[in-house]
């Protein structure tokens, strides 16, 4: 395989562009078969935007082509496939179970599922198909379900959120593309495999998260549905049993091994696990508001007002400051043409998160604008701390909004003066919303710093500081407040127990999540051999 990198091609539909370069760094007179391996848009020159590509090309003589080439950017590379471990030799006396089915709990059911496992997943929420109309019916104003809402239910958190699928991890065992290509099996656009940023978006993650628990349970695996696992049995140091709760019934369930991918807002969950002494701390995160544009107003800062900008989707950014104090101020969870969504999980609370549909065709962009926020700002020493500060917040915006988002112009945020109407900038909330002054429902050093931000990043992306900009609070979830300790086997101090994906701390989104689940799995299938009935 031959890796051309660094190919660069005005945007344009015509992917003949992309054919003609090809041909030229290799001399060839006929186009060869290649794949996109990567596309991303440099906008460095706008009005000008150009695409650029990295692609794998197959010839039958590629040593020879490569041979006669001086250029950096061109090389012969191998497939990076991923690889399943061997299976181990101790014996397992019951199936395994996983508790929870985002991400982490799908992608580590899915790859014991192959292996012959076939595992249990109990999720406390409903399948994906019917927690779409339970989250809609919440959006239209019914009452929350504490059980299944935007947080909790099959796909996670992340199947109501933009569905980014890129991610920071370094990944030499192929798990990264793997991941990506079980999403496009199961229905999501091909581009994702190539494109820097991808995303899949609401709408076809529900399609998506369905065929992966079809194929997990056509190879044996079982999923309980609205059924919450409430507490463990441990003996000599072992967890020996599990107690779900289901329509108000409840019963015990003999088992040896289980993965808690339980996500970041299991509360109630990570307190049961601390009473029965699973070793775990408190871990930095960080909190602060949504924040909405129109999708014109960050359209033409990132593409300019050249034609190509018409060929683009709706523009990302990505925008950090460090403060005076040195506090870091950061856009998280960036949606284009998305919703704020009200994404709480909890009675008497309220939390807020971006989402996009896969078409990014609403009118405002939105993004988290969010402060780190360290250990020391906590109260107390508890591992749970931190989860009780955003519980803290949370409570504060649903007295503030009588029980709704809170949403407050970015200059009246400026003055801590409440919103009485909008002006330029329209909220696009799923949920029910009411001006109001977010500001008062913040501790100083949240709202100080997203003021010092917010002008720094105005000088970044014009008119991101204007004083109709919409701000929504309070956006607590951006990762787990604790980190649930494991070893080099991936178990915590309780053997048989396995802490997986965000939830435990290990994952900042839906790929490393994924690849978390995965990783967790791979350490069961080379230690045990499936259950024998």
């Amino acid at each position: 395989m031959i890796e051309i990198r660094g190919i660069k091609v005005p945007v344009s539909r015509d992917n003949r562009r992309l054919e003609q370069v090809i041909m030229k760094k290799l001399h060839l007179k006929t186009v060869p078969h290649y794949e996109i391996m990567r596309r991303s848009i440099d906008a460095r020159k706008k009005p000008e935007i150009f695409y650029i590509y990295t692609v794998w090309v197959s010839l039958h003589n590629e040593k020879q082509v490569t041979g006669k080439l001086h250029d950096n950017n061109i090389m012969l590379t191998n497939r990076n496939e991923y690889q399943f471990p061997e299976t181990g030799n101790e014996k397992m006396n019951h199936r395994p179970f996983v508790i929870g089915s985002g991400p982490a709990g799908l992608f580590c059911a899915l790859l014991l599922a192959r292996k012959g496992y076939r595992p249990i997943i109990v999720e406390r929420g409903l399948a994906v198909e019917e927690r779409v109309k339970k989250v809609n019916a919440f959006f239209e104003g019914q009452p929350l379900d504490t059980e299944c809402n935007v947080q909790f239910g099959e796909g996670g958190a992340g199947t109501f959120s933009d569905g980014k699928l890129n991610t920071q991890v370094k990944d030499k065992y192929g798990r990264i593309r793997f991941v990506l290509n079980e999403f496009v099996k199961h229905g999501a656009p091909e581009e994702i495999l190539y494109d820097a940023k991808p995303h899949v978006g609401t709408d076809l993650l529900v399609k998506v998260v369905k065929g992966i628990r079809e194929e997990i349970e056509s190879l044996g695996g079982t999923f309980f549905f609205d059924t919450k696992a409430v507490d463990i049995k441990i003996c000599d140091n072992h967890i020996s049993g599990v107690k779900l709760s289901h329509g108000g019934q409840e019963k015990w369930v003999d088992l040896e091994q289980v993965v808690f991918a339980i996500g970041h807002s299991a509360r109630d969950t990570f307190t049961m696990l601390y009473e029965h002494s699973l070793s775990m701390r408190a871990k930095d995160f960080a909190m602060g508001v949504r924040v909405e544009h129109p999708v014109e107003w960050i359209n033409k800062a990132m593409y300019g007002d050249g034609p190509a900008s018409d060929l683009l989707p709706a523009a990302p950014y990505k925008l950090t400051h460090q403060t005076k104090d040195g506090r870091g101020v950061f856009s998280f969870c960036m949606c284009p043409g998305g919703y704020v969504v009200n994404a709480s999980s909890e009675n008497g609370h309220i939390a807020v998160n971006g989402m996009s549909y896969s078409g990014r065709n609403g009118s405002n962009s939105n993004s988290a604008i969010v402060v780190s926020v360290k250990t020391e700002d906590f109260d107390g020493d508890s591992p749970l701390a931190g989860m009780e500060l955003q519980r803290k917040l949370e409570r504060r915006i649903y007295e503030e909004g009588h029980g709704k988002v809170v949403s407050q112009r970015y200059e009246d945020f400026c003055h801590d003066v409440p919103t009485k109407t909008f002006g330029l900038v329209t909220p696009r909330i799923k949920g029910e919303y009411m001006p109001g002054n977010l500001r008062s429902c913040l501790p100083d050093f949240i709202s100080d710093a997203i003021i010092e931000g917010m002008q720094a990043f105005d000088k970044k992306i014009p008119d991101f500081a204007h004083g109709d900009t919409v701000l929504s609070g309070v956006e607590s979830r951006t990762s787990s407040p604790v980190r649930i300790e494991r070893d080099s086997d991936f178990l915590s101090n309780v053997k048989g127990v396995y802490p997986c994906g965000e939830g435990a701390g290990y994952a900042g989104g839906i790929m490393s999540a994924a690849m978390d689940g995965m990783k967790v799995a791979e350490a069961m299938i080379r230690r045990y051999r499936p259950f024998e009935t």
